[in-house]
């Protein structure tokens, strides 16, 4: 058994080596043309080796898009404050997170980015605005709500780079989107 722990951890070393190399390349080419060479090159390691880990380039990128938005606890906070706490947590997480950005860009023409991002908004951002919603029968239509203004800020701004968008000082953006943030989550519903 003592012999085994080394290969072990050299085996998680290279998973890990892989991961970051995948994250890089999806990140920098997105996931149509990110390959498996490239990616087995960037991480020093034969393709095959990339392949007996991660199956193909879509468990790859699966595994590659693993993360934790942590979305901060809402009922936390003000009630008043809690529009513009989430765009300033989305805003900071978009600009700090490359392979985010890279799941937001390849999922309008990838099924399994897309499977992805939903399964990130229905495990992570859903159930952070369920606990905030004060109806709760329409909590789902207010939570894609805000999923809409979020990832369509998020697509102008970080992915076509949008001018007017993309130029706007953060503070503004956050006093533009946190009134309609606001009022998705705890605005009266429409007649």
């Amino acid at each position: 058994m003592n012999e085994e722990t080394p290969r072990v951890r050299r085996g998680e070393a290279t998973r890990a080596t892989i991961l970051r190399a995948a994250r890089e390349r999806f990140a920098a080419d997105g996931y149509e043309r990110a390959t498996i060479r490239a990616i087995a090159a960037d991480a020093g390691v034969d393709p095959a080796l990339v392949m007996r880990y991660y199956g193909n380039k879509e468990g790859l990128f699966a595994a590659a898009a693993e993360f934790d938005l942590r979305v901060p606890d809402l009922t936390a906070i003000p009630h008043k404050g809690v529009g513009a706490a989430l765009v300033e947590h989305f805003m900071t997480r978009w600009e700090d997170d490359d392979i985010l950005k890279a799941l937001l860009r390849t999922a309008a023409t990838n099924d399994i980015a897309a499977a992805r991002l939903r399964e990130v908004f229905a495990t992570q951002i859903a159930p952070k605005l369920d606990a905030v919603c004060e109806d709760g029968k329409s909590t789902a239509q207010r939570a894609g709500l805000v999923a809409s203004q979020l990832m369509g800020f998020a697509f102008c701004r970080y992915i076509l780079k949008l001018p007017p968008v993309a130029g706007m000082k953060r503070a503004d953006a956050v006093k533009w989107l946190a009134p309609t943030v606001q009022r998705y989550l705890l605005g009266e519903k429409p007649g």
